[in-house]
């Protein structure tokens, strides 16, 4: 007798949630896309363990620290998960002595025991995408090569001219805290009600400063007058006009860092995309000199919120709160999506935990749930947004054939096979006589660019033919085009990557709607006067293949003209 069933809940811990489908494809493309940005920039991966002595994170994430997940006592070692990539990767720095610079990225899990907002990307297991430099450099140099690694990164995306790059100095924040008065005890504190500024209007910060922390009325109204304010240049100059901030010696030292900083990003061509903006204040401990984070439309909440949901009250027994932190947010209009990237400059993190010097560091970390849900937004908005694909598969194999038709799964194999060792990403219906629709139908579905169609006569002939899917009525090709059997996966090369060059001008037209005058056929004729049409062969090609990669130039047929 089969056991008794046990009665639970199927689900997934708050917080949380599985990764299928389309949504894995957009994800994935992210993370392509930022890692060979990363690469770019001369970047090496390393990996560490989901898990930390509770000691080595404790103390480093200031308010923030009461999100850490802590384990059960596994064998006297106490845990807790990793709530960032940065404390780990300095814990790593420390450990090998060897290692006085580096270039660092790492794409990983992390948790937070945070009051989730599913759809917002705000959840308690989430990616991060961090890029490091470690090591004693001139000021400023990695610093704004950190901010150039940012605008490639959401350019690359597609999101020019869409998002911002807030930046401030922690020495400046530091400067104005004390120039208006407010204890050392109290700066940290301070700057973390300071650093809500993005949620709240500042009645409310300073209503924590003064009722929650203890802070002078008089002192709060000063720092208001100067956390308000953002700009570039300008608002540096603003700060050097006045005599009480000019003399302050970490104000000078953080001035100085922003106006080298300044001149570094209009060489990398990035600064029209910066805002030096004074509320900005991080609210993780270990940061010490220039921070920045990066939002969009969608980062703000479409209501301002209560300062009470933005610091959640304590549960009271019997009664569901307003603002229970197990409660999803996804719905609350007060909740945004938040930054979707955040850093900076942190000199004496791996100090903390070695004693054989201070190794300087700044970084970025990419939230690449909150990209995720931003991206998925807008493409839902946008009914001419090109529709994801399931897989990358390029070429569909099909059969066809009359009465007695024997399905031609070996000779479906065998291409299959050819195109495989090619490198094309080939698929075939797992049937021994499938019927046509329903092959084509499969192909559809994915949305796979080609079809390689085998009848029984062509075969007989040695030939296949090779038809471009989605093609409009009267094109030439809509029925596809004979090829020898020989040369089919040449062909299918010279055709992929002539389809990919008129993608690619098909986007810079944006997309295949009418735009400034051009349409998509249009664009084809432009290719092809441009000489791209040459690429797919209209003789025999030869038998040696060509990487999917090569210049339609390359070709035996254009080397011959």
């Amino acid at each position: 007798m089969a056991p008794k069933a046990l009665k639970f809940e199927l689900k997934t811990p708050k917080g949380t949630k599985d990764w299928e489908g389309k949504d894995m494809v957009i994800r994935d493309k992210i993370f392509s896309t930022i890692s060979e940005v990363f690469k770019r920039h001369g970047g090496v991966t390393i990996d560490t363990p989901v898990f930390e002595l509770r000691d080595i994170l404790a103390g480093k994430y200031g308010e923030d620290s009461k999100l850490i997940y802590d384990l059960a006592d596994q064998g006297g070692e106490i845990c807790s998960l990793r709530y960032d990539l940065t404390v780990p990767f300095a814990r790593w720095l420390a450990m090998n002595k060897d290692v006085q610079s580096i270039k660092r990225y790492h794409i990983a899990k992390v948790y937070r025991r945070d009051q989730p907002a599913m759809t917002k990307g705000r959840m308690r297991e989430f990616y991060q995408c961090d890029f490091d430099i470690a090591g004693a450099y001139d000021a400023m140099v990695p610093d704004a090569e950190i901010i150039r690694i940012v605008t490639e990164v959401f350019n690359a995306l597609g999101w020019n001219g869409t998002y911002t790059i807030k930046l401030n100095h922690r020495k400046i924040l530091d400067g104005i805290f004390q120039v208006c008065g407010v204890p050392e005890d109290k700066i940290r504190t301070i700057s973390s009600a300071v650093d809500k500024l993005d949620k709240l209007p500042w009645a409310d910060v300073r209503k924590e400063m003064t009722e929650e922390k203890g802070l002078d009325g008089e002192t709060a109204d000063k720092i208001g007058e100067w956390v308000v304010l953002k700009g570039q240049k300008d608002l540096l100059e603003k700060l050097r006009a006045n005599e009480k901030m000019a003399a302050n010696e970490s104000m000078k030292q953080g001035m100085n860092d922003l106006d080298l900083l300044f001149l570094y990003l209009e060489f990398f061509n990035c600064l029209p995309a910066v805002s030096f903006d004074l509320s900005l204040a991080r609210g993780l401990d270990y940061y010490t000199g220039v921070i920045y984070e990066v939002v969009t439309e969608g980062s703000a909440p479409s209501t301002t919120p209560a300062v009470e949901e933005v610091a959640p009250a304590p549960k009271k027994k019997g009664k569901k709160s307003a603002t229970d932190p197990d409660e999803d947010r996804s719905s609350d209009p007060s909740v945004g999506v938040g930054s979707i990237a955040a850093g900076g400059r942190y000199d004496n993190l791996v100090g903390m935990f070695s004693g054989k010097g201070q190794i300087p560091c700044v970084g970025i970390s990419f939230g690449v749930d909150r990209i995720f849900s931003i991206t998925k937004a807008r493409m839902a908005a946008d009914k001419n947004v090109a529709q994801v694909r399931n897989n990358e598969v390029d070429v569909y194999v099909m059969a066809f054939g009359g009465k007695g038709f024997t399905g031609l799964l070996k000779e479906r194999m065998s291409v299959c096979a050819t195109l495989w060792e090619s490198g094309i990403k080939a698929e075939f219906l797992y049937k021994v006589k499938p019927k046509l629709p329903n092959q084509f139908k499969a192909a559809e579905v994915n949305g796979v660019p080609f079809a390689v169609v085998l009848g029984e006569d062509e075969l007989a002939q040695g030939k296949v033919k090779i038809k471009e899917m989605g093609l409009r009525d009267g094109h030439p090709e809509k029925e596809g085009v004979l090829v020898n059997l020989d040369d089919v996966a040449w062909e299918v090369k010279q055709r992929l990557q002539r389809k990919q060059v008129l993608d690619d001008m098909t986007r810079q037209a944006d997309g295949l709607r009418v735009v400034h005058g051009i349409r998509a056929d249009q664009i084809e004729t432009d290719v092809a006067a441009a000489g791209v049409e040459s690429a797919v062969p209209t003789g025999t090609a030869p038998t040696d293949t060509v990487p999917v990669n090569a210049a339609p130039a390359d070709t035996p047929q254009q080397d011959a003209k």
